[in-house]
């Protein structure tokens, strides 16, 4: 072990146990140079016997090793003795003024700044707190989905009591109540984030499944708050004991509009699954009672983008079913042998292939894994081919027809491929960002479904079917969304219908455009949002106080004729304000831009325009997690969570959501971008 620093054994060690003493005290030697290490200041030296010297903290009294005949043990462990607590003295003094015993005042009256490890003056010792202790349990369980009975887990309870004996743990029901405390918490405040937003909300709902038959609806809402910041929040778990029932999604919708205080103030629903024809009109008949239904409620119900492409893609696997075969197996003969992924190895490098990726198996729950697969054994397709001159035992190389089919696959899976990873983002998008991908999509499988190739024709004719039912079902909120981005607005629109449509674009170009002036209308009559009561509250102002007095009737006033002349001249002008967005100018296509920004700077300009954008560009297209964007099955709640309580698991659940999201703040800071004038 190294020497202590500057430290040097006294020459007189022989002498003193030649002379046969006793056990005796004395101080560190000073006949040499002093000892510099600021160790020596909690530590003096004991000589035990010859040649055997040990070092005694002054605090504790308790010895350590220093030197043994030519032996030093150095000072590190002495550094741990006091540095890291474990000297009982040292910890009741240090709960006392927060301070390590390493800061040792310099010559300025300061503290000398670390040199090692142990010599943490920077940084306050921070003494055994039981509740912070308590704290960091419950957000343990919550933010990695422990159970709750692992505290009483013997393992567990004596890796703590070993870590820290004078922790007494916490029951089951304890660290039940400190989780449920924890959501109450944390739903209080996202409450009254909720109720401040100057907008609706809109909701995507996915549906878990069980091994006991029940069903599990996540609601998650998105909004846009007072500075124009986009937010996604879980707002409940639903347990519905019949899932597969016309009236389970109402009553899961009902749920959460009831338990947030939303009523009127939903303006859309995004599921991932199909509903029948029942279900929807089930819906539909729920929501008018509480919420108005924009443009009859064609913008109530859409598709989960990532369910439909998923579904689209299992199709397409399963049409090809016999040339993935070949495939997988030719992978899996490479990568279960280390030989055989040897001899593969050493043929790659013969050949020179360029490709730098290696054969890997897919994963059936997971499709991208399966196109992942493709696309590198297609790179590789020169090795397979030849594979069988090196590796005799090699005998299912495909043949060219199947290479041919694979590239085909490949080809119109990556289209599905390109837009989902757009959806594994963890920023939260709006809606705009999709239109784009959506019509690339129909426009490729609808070119591809005439093609003289067999092959292609029956491939995409499966894949287009599917996603022509998503297109028309989600094609106008695409469409008003991406007209709402001001470097697009009608333009894009008109370009990639004469695209999809050709001669009959001009049909579908006037269905979108009377839709939008339809949507605007109905936010020119919409009634001004009211005051939220916490605000009332917060600033002592009551509703009348607000108006400047009480309210007075229009018959009390004579005006009823001149607030319908208001209506009329305001809808005129504010018809009007649409248009003249529409009829100005693009902005110039920039990489990085806030659509939501842009319009919180053009606010003023475009009044009741902005507050529809606002409200459009919320609407989730995507109902999944990042990590379940490629899954091919329906997530599936595990035995533990369905024996909590419902209330329990949902406080979990949501719990985790809230905690490992940024707190609810408004940010002060305005985007910069230049306006048109």
């Amino acid at each position: 072990m190294a020497t202590p620093e500057n430290d040097t054994l006294p020459t007189e060690n022989n002498a003193l146990a030649n002379v046969g003493t006793q056990v005796n005290m004395e101080t560190p030697p000073t006949r040499r140079r002093k000892k510099k290490s600021i160790v020596w200041e909690h530590f003096y030296i004991e000589t035990v016997s010859a040649g055997c010297r040990r070092a005694c903290c002054k605090i504790c009294k308790q010895s350590f090793a220093y030197s043994n005949g030519s032996k030093v043990a150095g000072t590190s462990h002495l550094k741990r003795h006091i540095a890291k607590g474990t000297c009982p003295v040292a910890l009741r003094n240090q709960e006392g003024n927060q301070l390590t015993p390493y800061s040792a005042p310099t010559k300025m009256g300061g503290t000398d700044a670390p040199k090692r490890r142990y010599r943490t003056a920077s940084s306050a010792y921070s003494g055994f707190d039981p509740d912070r202790c308590r704290q960091e349990i419950y957000r343990m369980i919550i933010m990695h989905d422990y159970p709750l009975h692992m505290v009483e887990h013997p393992g567990f309870v004596s890796f703590v009591q070993n870590l820290q004996p004078r922790f007494d743990m916490v029951s089951f029901n304890a660290v039940q109540g400190d989780c449920v405390s924890t959501y109450l918490k944390e739903k209080q405040r996202l409450q009254k984030a909720i109720e401040a937003i100057p907008g609706r909300i809109c909701l995507s709902l996915d549906l878990w499944t069980s091994n006991q038959t029940l069903g599990y609806v996540f609601l998650t809402g998105y909004f846009v708050d007072q500075d124009w910041k986009l937010h996604k929040k879980l707002l409940n778990v639903v347990m519905e004991p019949y899932p597969n029932s016309d009236s389970a999604i109402g009553h899961a919708v009902a749920a959460c509009l009831s338990d947030w205080s939303m009523e009127g103030r939903l303006f859309s629903l995004t599921i991932n699954e199909t509903l029948s024809e029942a279900g929807v009109d089930n819906l539909r008949a729920l929501l008018p009672i509480k919420n108005p239904l924009i443009l009859n409620g064609q913008l109530l119900v859409g598709n989960c983008l990532a369910r439909t492409l998923s579904s689209i893609a299992e199709e397409a696997l399963m049409a090809a079913k016999e040339t993935v075969g070949k495939i997988r197996d030719s992978v899996k003969y490479v990568t279960t042998s280390e030989s055989h992924e040897e001899k593969f190895l050493d043929l790659k490098q013969q050949l020179q292939v360029p490709s730098t990726k290696s054969p890997s198996l897919d994963s059936l729950a997971r499709w991208n894994s399966t196109y992942e697969m493709l696309v590198a054994a297609s790179e590789l397709k020169e090795v397979f081919s030849c594979l069988d001159t090196s590796d005799p035992d090699y005998k299912e190389a495909p043949s060219m027809e199947v290479w041919k089919q694979v590239e085909t696959l490949i080809t119109y899976l990556k289209l599905l491929f390109d837009t989902a990873t757009i959806l594994m983002t963890p920023v939260v998008q709006t809606t705009n960002m999709f239109f784009h991908e959506a019509w690339k999509i129909q426009l490729e499988l609808s070119r591809a479904v005439a093609s003289e190739d067999p092959f292609v024709s029956s491939l995409t004719k499966i894949m287009q079917e599917k996603f022509d039912k998503y297109w028309r079902n989600c094609c106008l909120v695409l469409a008003i969304a991406v007209i709402m981005d001001p470097r697009f607005k009608m333009k894009l629109v008109e370009f990639s219908f004469s695209k999809i449509y050709g001669d009959d674009a001009i049909t579908y170009v006037k269905i979108i455009d009377e839709g939008i002036h339809e949507l605007f209308l109905e936010y020119v009559a919409l009634p001004l949002p009211p005051i939220p009561t916490f605000m009332e509250e917060e600033n002592g102002v009551k509703p009348e106080d607000a108006h400047g007095g009480a309210f007075l009737s229009n018959d009390d006033l004579g005006l009823t004729d001149f607030d319908m002349y208001i209506m009329e001249t305001t809808s005129q002008q504010s018809r009007s304000e649409l248009d003249q967005y529409l009829e100005e100018s693009l902005l110039p296509r920039v990489h990085e831009f806030d659509v939501l920004g842009w319009w919180k700077l053009n606010k003023k300009k475009y009044p009741t325009l902005s507050k529809m954008a606002r409200d459009i560009l919320t609407i989730p297209v995507c109902t999944l997690g990042a990590d379940s964007v490629f899954d091919t099955d329906r997530k599936e709640m595990d035995n533990y969570r369905c024996s909590l309580r419902p209330e329990t698991l949902e406080a979990l659940i949501c719990a985790k959501d809230w905690l490992k999201c940024e707190p609810f703040e408004t940010s002060k800071a305005l985007v910069k971008m230049e306006i048109p004038i």
